[in-house]
């Protein structure tokens, strides 16, 4: 079975990361995750890149604050395509990796989401997926199905309280 290799460099980044798995496990699709660092662990992030084929990780979502290094080594390793994920951090808020995974040189693209964007990723990974998946490809269309459903109860909703009683009862929840 197709799966999705998700990556982070620091254990400070599992809360965020692990909203990809999250949304990976409601899809169906199986998983692996690490936690390497680019730049303390190189060569451990070469062979779990180059390896990656050889356990059926058909994506890679990578993610990574700072520097960002994590994203671009996993793209320039891994043949398959690889999600980036930037992380928020203490001193520019994320835009420091979000940058440096959007300016990725010609020949090692790193698909990227928001910052703390990792449900996104998930989404995404199963998207490529479904390229080839019919079944999957059906699941993800439910799922969105499901979301417009949910907008327009909540429209309803909005309509029948009003905007006051509303915003009420989500503070409440």
């Amino acid at each position: 079975m197709d799966k999705v290799g998700i990556v982070m460099g620091s254990d400070s980044d599992i809360v965020t990361m692990s909203k990809a798995a999250d949304i990976l496990e409601e899809f169906g699709i199986e998983y692996e995750m690490a936690i390497i660092s680019a730049h303390r662990e190189p060569d451990e992030l070469t062979e779990w890149c180059r390896s990656a084929k050889e356990r059926s990780i058909k994506v890679i979502i990578a993610g990574a604050g700072m520097a960002a290094a994590l994203p671009g080594m996993c793209a320039a390793l891994f043949n398959g395509p690889v999600i980036g994920v930037p992380l928020s951090g203490k001193t520019l808020q994320g835009t420091d990796s979000l940058y440096s995974m959007l300016q990725m040189p010609p020949g090692v693209p790193v698909a990227t989401v928001a910052i703390d964007g990792a449900k996104n990723a998930g989404i995404l990974a199963a998207q490529m997926l479904a390229i080839s998946n019919e079944e999957l490809a059906s699941t993800l269309a439910s799922y969105k199905d499901d979301m417009r459903e949910g907008v327009k109860k909540k429209n309803e909703h909005l309509k029948e309280v009003g905007h006051r009683k509303y915003i009420e009862e989500k503070k409440q929840s």
